[in-house]
């Protein structure tokens, strides 16, 4: 089967980049070393290309009770500008992807999901809408996202982005330009550290590449996919395929906190 490949990669093959297949797509798996991106990252900033992250819109006028009825929390509780960490499981309780939901506006959300379990999602999602008043659509190859992590990170994002980075607190999201490109710009992460995932249209993925990697100069390196996983392990950070699984249940691997149960879910 053809890999898939993002919009950046021609960039990190140009960067010398050790490229593997992962997930169905084309992925850097490390640039020069494991552990000199895993310390970059501790120390100052790295930067990320997620996009084989799926990008999920969840719209309409009953967008929030359909997430609410798809998931293991209440997604309708969510403020705008805000987002949760979630998980969708089938219905005997197993789960089927962890996840973040963002809410856009008050009919509209996006799902990140993982890139080997996006389709999966996609399915569950539509088949649970149950309403005319609920789309889904899938955004993934036609979006990018870029993350940027490190104790670093906010002061070299703040060089090239027109949102307020102090004042965005955890697990939010504000659209807003990353050197004039349009994104959304989450204060979210996976490594444990201080950091921004920049959401946008492929088109303008190596535009904002490129100026994070130089408005960072020697503070941030560009990162694969082995030091990210080292990087959530020791933050203790869940891997679905790792840790999660379709034969665990949330309570299983230590996060029944996530579990409304005195809502109607599927699996509940």
């Amino acid at each position: 089967m053809e890999l898939h490949r993002t919009a950046l990669t021609h960039v990190h093959e140009r960067l010398g980049a050790h490229m593997v297949p992962f997930a169905g797509w084309l992925m850097p798996l490390r640039y020069t070393s494991d552990l000199a991106e895993h310390h970059a990252v501790r120390t100052s900033a790295g930067l990320f290309d997620l996009s084989h992250m799926g990008q999920l819109e969840v719209s309409g006028p009953t967008a929030a009770e359909s997430l609410d009825r798809a998931l293991v929390n209440i997604p309708s509780s969510i403020t705008v500008g805000r987002a949760r960490y979630s998980m969708i499981v089938g219905e005997d309780g197993g789960i089927l992807d962890d996840l973040i939901v963002y809410r856009m506006a008050e009919e509209e959300f996006l799902v990140v999901a993982n890139a080997a379990n996006r389709e999966t999602v996609l399915d569950a999602l539509t088949t649970r809408s149950g309403a005319e008043g609920t789309q889904v659509i899938d955004h993934t190859h036609s979006r990018s996202m870029v993350a940027l992590q490190g104790p670093k990170a906010e002061e070299i994002a703040s060089r090239v982005v027109d949102v307020d980075l102090a004042g965005l607190p955890y697990y939010s999201i504000a659209r807003g330009e990353v050197a004039g490109v349009p994104a959304l710009i989450a204060r979210t992460g996976y490594t444990g550290e201080h950091g921004f995932e920049f959401l946008g249209g492929s088109e303008g993925a190596e535009a904002v590449w490129n100026a994070l990697l130089e408005a960072g100069g020697e503070d941030v390196v560009p990162c694969g996919l082995a030091s990210r996983d080292t990087l959530r392990l020791e933050a203790g950070m869940p891997l679905y395929g790792n840790e999660l699984s379709r034969d665990t249940t949330p309570f299983d691997v230590g996060y029944g906190r996530l579990v409304k149960l005195d809502h109607e879910f599927v699996g509940r």
